[in-house]
Protein backbone atom coordinates (compact mmCIF):
# COMPACT_ATOMS: atom_id res chain seq x y z
CA UNK A 1 0.00 0.00 0.00
CA UNK A 2 2.83 2.57 0.84
CA UNK A 3 4.37 1.86 -2.02
CA UNK A 4 1.57 2.54 -4.28
CA UNK A 5 0.60 6.03 -2.57
CA UNK A 6 4.42 6.63 -3.45
CA UNK A 7 3.89 5.80 -7.10
CA UNK A 8 1.22 8.03 -7.56
CA UNK A 9 2.76 10.71 -5.68
CA UNK A 10 6.35 10.62 -8.09
CA UNK A 11 3.55 9.92 -10.59
CA UNK A 12 1.27 13.61 -10.07
CA UNK A 13 4.73 15.17 -9.64
CA UNK A 14 6.18 14.36 -12.73
CA UNK A 15 3.07 14.68 -14.60
CA UNK A 16 3.21 18.59 -13.56
CA UNK A 17 6.71 18.62 -14.85
CA UNK A 18 8.35 18.88 -11.65
CA UNK A 19 11.73 17.16 -11.72
CA UNK A 20 11.52 16.08 -8.34
CA UNK A 21 14.24 12.80 -7.28
CA UNK A 22 12.44 9.85 -6.35
CA UNK A 23 14.02 9.98 -3.02
CA UNK A 24 12.51 13.46 -1.94
CA UNK A 25 9.07 12.39 -2.55
CA UNK A 26 8.85 11.10 1.34
CA UNK A 27 10.12 14.23 2.29
CA UNK A 28 7.50 16.49 0.96
CA UNK A 29 4.57 15.15 1.66
CA UNK A 30 5.86 14.44 5.52
CA UNK A 31 6.61 18.22 5.46
CA UNK A 32 3.31 19.13 3.77
CA UNK A 33 1.46 17.29 6.55
CA UNK A 34 3.91 19.11 9.18
CA UNK A 35 3.10 22.41 8.46
CA UNK A 36 -0.71 21.60 8.66
CA UNK A 37 -0.42 20.52 12.23
CA UNK A 38 2.51 22.04 13.69
CA UNK A 39 2.32 26.01 12.97
CA UNK A 40 4.23 28.10 15.61
CA UNK A 41 1.96 29.24 18.34
CA UNK A 42 1.02 32.90 18.28
CA UNK A 43 2.58 34.93 21.37
CA UNK A 44 0.01 35.02 23.82
CA UNK A 45 -1.24 39.04 24.40
CA UNK A 46 -1.76 39.93 28.12
CA UNK A 47 -5.41 40.79 28.59
CA UNK A 48 -6.24 43.98 27.84
CA UNK A 49 -7.06 46.66 31.11
CA UNK A 50 -10.74 47.92 30.96
CA UNK A 51 -9.50 50.88 32.60
CA UNK A 52 -6.96 51.96 29.70
CA UNK A 53 -8.71 54.08 27.48
CA UNK A 54 -10.19 55.70 30.86
CA UNK A 55 -7.02 56.70 31.85
CA UNK A 56 -5.58 57.92 28.83
CA UNK A 57 -8.87 60.12 28.16
CA UNK A 58 -8.03 61.53 31.34
CA UNK A 59 -7.52 65.04 31.14
CA UNK A 60 -6.92 67.74 34.06
CA UNK A 61 -10.29 69.97 35.36
CA UNK A 62 -10.13 73.75 33.73
CA UNK A 63 -9.61 76.28 36.44
CA UNK A 64 -12.68 78.69 36.97
CA UNK A 65 -11.13 82.31 36.96
CA UNK A 66 -12.41 83.97 40.35
CA UNK A 67 -13.42 87.53 40.99
CA UNK A 68 -9.76 89.17 40.95
CA UNK A 69 -8.64 87.18 38.12
CA UNK A 70 -11.82 88.23 35.78
CA UNK A 71 -11.43 91.52 36.91
CA UNK A 72 -7.97 91.70 36.03
CA UNK A 73 -8.82 90.25 32.56
CA UNK A 74 -11.16 92.73 32.01
CA UNK A 75 -9.17 95.74 32.63
CA UNK A 76 -6.11 94.34 30.50
CA UNK A 77 -8.60 93.78 27.12
CA UNK A 78 -9.95 97.17 27.77
CA UNK A 79 -7.05 99.03 28.20
CA UNK A 80 -4.82 97.18 25.22
CA UNK A 81 -7.98 97.71 22.80
CA UNK A 82 -7.70 101.50 24.19
CA UNK A 83 -3.72 101.56 23.54
CA UNK A 84 -3.88 100.18 20.01
CA UNK A 85 -6.95 102.39 19.12
CA UNK A 86 -4.16 105.21 20.08
CA UNK A 87 -1.56 103.65 18.15
CA UNK A 88 -3.33 103.68 14.72
CA UNK A 89 -4.92 107.04 15.53
CA UNK A 90 -1.30 108.16 15.69
CA UNK A 91 0.39 106.71 12.67
CA UNK A 92 -2.67 107.78 10.68
CA UNK A 93 -2.43 111.30 12.13
CA UNK A 94 1.86 111.01 11.68
CA UNK A 95 1.81 109.38 7.96
CA UNK A 96 0.87 112.51 5.30
CA UNK A 97 3.28 114.93 7.20
CA UNK A 98 5.96 112.88 7.21
CA UNK A 99 5.92 111.11 4.21
CA UNK A 100 5.72 114.34 2.41
CA UNK A 101 8.85 115.26 3.87
CA UNK A 102 10.58 112.09 3.77
CA UNK A 103 9.04 109.50 0.73
CA UNK A 104 11.38 107.08 1.71
CA UNK A 105 9.47 106.00 5.08
CA UNK A 106 5.78 105.23 3.01
CA UNK A 107 6.85 101.70 3.55
CA UNK A 108 7.65 101.85 6.88
CA UNK A 109 4.74 103.80 7.99
CA UNK A 110 2.25 101.58 6.00
CA UNK A 111 3.88 98.75 7.71
CA UNK A 112 3.98 100.11 11.19
CA UNK A 113 0.22 100.94 10.22
CA UNK A 114 -0.91 97.57 9.20
CA UNK A 115 0.24 95.87 12.18
CA UNK A 116 -1.28 98.17 14.39
CA UNK A 117 -4.72 97.98 13.27
CA UNK A 118 -4.14 94.12 13.26
CA UNK A 119 -3.73 94.21 16.70
CA UNK A 120 -6.64 96.36 17.50
CA UNK A 121 -9.30 94.35 15.34
CA UNK A 122 -7.53 91.30 17.56
CA UNK A 123 -8.61 93.07 20.75
CA UNK A 124 -12.20 94.35 19.08
CA UNK A 125 -12.79 89.97 18.63
CA UNK A 126 -11.31 89.36 22.45
CA UNK A 127 -13.42 92.41 23.76
CA UNK A 128 -16.36 91.06 21.90
CA UNK A 129 -15.64 87.52 22.57
CA UNK A 130 -15.20 87.80 27.10
CA UNK A 131 -17.99 90.24 26.71
CA UNK A 132 -15.78 93.30 28.28
CA UNK A 133 -16.81 97.13 28.45
CA UNK A 134 -14.38 99.03 26.52
CA UNK A 135 -13.27 102.55 28.27
CA UNK A 136 -15.71 105.66 28.40
CA UNK A 137 -12.34 107.41 27.51
CA UNK A 138 -12.97 106.64 23.83
CA UNK A 139 -13.52 110.33 22.73
CA UNK A 140 -10.63 111.96 24.76
CA UNK A 141 -7.80 109.05 23.61
CA UNK A 142 -9.46 109.41 20.30
CA UNK A 143 -8.33 113.42 19.85
CA UNK A 144 -5.02 112.73 22.04
CA UNK A 145 -3.92 110.35 19.94
CA UNK A 146 -4.52 112.49 16.55
CA UNK A 147 -2.82 115.46 17.77
CA UNK A 148 0.26 113.41 19.50
CA UNK A 149 0.96 112.31 15.81
CA UNK A 150 0.68 115.47 13.99
CA UNK A 151 2.33 117.26 16.53
CA UNK A 152 5.47 115.19 16.19
CA UNK A 153 5.36 114.64 12.62
CA UNK A 154 5.29 118.49 11.76
CA UNK A 155 8.36 118.50 14.54
CA UNK A 156 10.02 116.42 12.23
CA UNK A 157 11.01 113.11 11.76
CA UNK A 158 13.07 112.59 14.42
CA UNK A 159 10.62 113.69 17.00
CA UNK A 160 8.09 111.12 15.18
CA UNK A 161 10.07 108.86 15.64
CA UNK A 162 11.02 109.40 19.66
CA UNK A 163 6.86 109.72 19.80
CA UNK A 164 7.25 105.84 18.28
CA UNK A 165 10.12 105.46 20.60
CA UNK A 166 8.45 106.43 23.53
CA UNK A 167 5.36 105.37 23.22
CA UNK A 168 6.52 101.33 22.03
CA UNK A 169 8.57 101.43 25.55
CA UNK A 170 5.45 101.64 27.86
CA UNK A 171 2.74 99.65 25.38
CA UNK A 172 6.02 96.87 25.11
CA UNK A 173 6.27 96.80 29.17
CA UNK A 174 2.65 97.06 29.62
CA UNK A 175 2.57 93.91 27.60
CA UNK A 176 5.23 92.03 29.63
CA UNK A 177 3.22 92.59 32.87
CA UNK A 178 0.33 91.33 32.12
CA UNK A 179 2.37 88.05 30.18
CA UNK A 180 3.76 87.62 33.49
CA UNK A 181 0.66 87.85 35.25
CA UNK A 182 -0.72 85.04 33.32
CA UNK A 183 2.08 82.94 33.06
CA UNK A 184 1.93 83.03 36.95
CA UNK A 185 -1.53 81.62 37.01
CA UNK A 186 -0.78 79.03 34.30
CA UNK A 187 1.93 77.56 36.77
CA UNK A 188 -0.08 77.85 39.49
CA UNK A 189 -2.91 75.77 38.25
CA UNK A 190 -0.57 72.98 36.93
CA UNK A 191 1.02 72.93 40.65
CA UNK A 192 -2.68 72.36 41.61
CA UNK A 193 -3.49 69.81 38.68
CA UNK A 194 -5.88 71.98 37.04
CA UNK A 195 -5.68 73.56 33.57
CA UNK A 196 -6.15 77.14 32.90
CA UNK A 197 -8.33 76.29 29.57
CA UNK A 198 -7.63 77.56 26.22
CA UNK A 199 -8.74 80.65 25.96
CA UNK A 200 -6.05 82.07 28.68
CA UNK A 201 -3.58 80.18 26.57
CA UNK A 202 -4.65 81.69 23.15
CA UNK A 203 -4.51 85.05 24.82
CA UNK A 204 -0.76 84.18 26.15
CA UNK A 205 0.44 83.74 22.97
CA UNK A 206 -1.44 86.53 21.02
CA UNK A 207 -0.32 88.74 23.94
CA UNK A 208 3.61 87.96 22.94
CA UNK A 209 2.82 88.23 19.29
CA UNK A 210 1.91 91.63 19.50
CA UNK A 211 4.12 92.62 22.25
CA UNK A 212 7.08 91.45 19.83
CA UNK A 213 5.51 93.28 17.02
CA UNK A 214 5.40 96.76 19.23
CA UNK A 215 8.80 96.53 20.44
CA UNK A 216 10.06 95.92 16.61
CA UNK A 217 8.66 99.19 16.04
CA UNK A 218 10.76 100.94 18.70
CA UNK A 219 13.68 99.11 16.94
CA UNK A 220 12.85 100.87 13.97
CA UNK A 221 12.17 104.17 15.36
CA UNK A 222 15.70 104.20 17.12
CA UNK A 223 16.91 103.21 13.84
CA UNK A 224 15.58 106.32 11.98
CA UNK A 225 16.98 108.62 14.56
CA UNK A 226 14.51 108.83 16.97
CA UNK A 227 17.34 109.95 19.72
CA UNK A 228 18.44 113.24 17.87
CA UNK A 229 15.37 114.54 18.27
CA UNK A 230 14.95 117.95 20.34
CA UNK A 231 14.31 117.90 23.10
CA UNK A 232 14.81 114.79 23.30
CA UNK A 233 14.08 113.85 27.20
CA UNK A 234 11.40 116.25 27.65
CA UNK A 235 9.70 115.13 24.75
CA UNK A 236 9.89 111.44 25.32
CA UNK A 237 9.26 111.80 29.46
CA UNK A 238 6.03 113.52 29.09
CA UNK A 239 5.01 110.83 26.09
CA UNK A 240 5.60 107.92 28.03
CA UNK A 241 3.83 110.00 31.37
CA UNK A 242 1.14 110.68 29.65
CA UNK A 243 0.82 106.87 28.07
CA UNK A 244 0.90 105.58 31.76
CA UNK A 245 -2.05 107.59 32.99
CA UNK A 246 -3.91 106.68 30.05
CA UNK A 247 -3.00 103.18 30.75
CA UNK A 248 -4.23 103.42 34.58
CA UNK A 249 -7.27 105.75 33.75
CA UNK A 250 -8.51 103.39 31.04
CA UNK A 251 -7.59 100.05 33.23
CA UNK A 252 -10.75 101.74 35.89
CA UNK A 253 -12.82 103.49 33.52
Amino acid sequence: MLCCTRTLALASLRSAHIPVLDFLAPSIILYSQKSRFHSTPSPIEPPANPHAEAIQDEKPPIHHLNKTQSDFLDSALRVNQAGELAAVLIYTAQTPPLIRSHPHLRPLMKHMYDQEAGHFKTFNELIAKHRVRPTAMYPIWHAAATVLGWGTAVMGREAAMACTEAVETEIGGHYNEQIRVLLDWAERCENRGEDLGEHIKTLIKELRRIRDEELEHLDYAVEHDAKEARPYELLTNVIRGGCRTAIWISERV
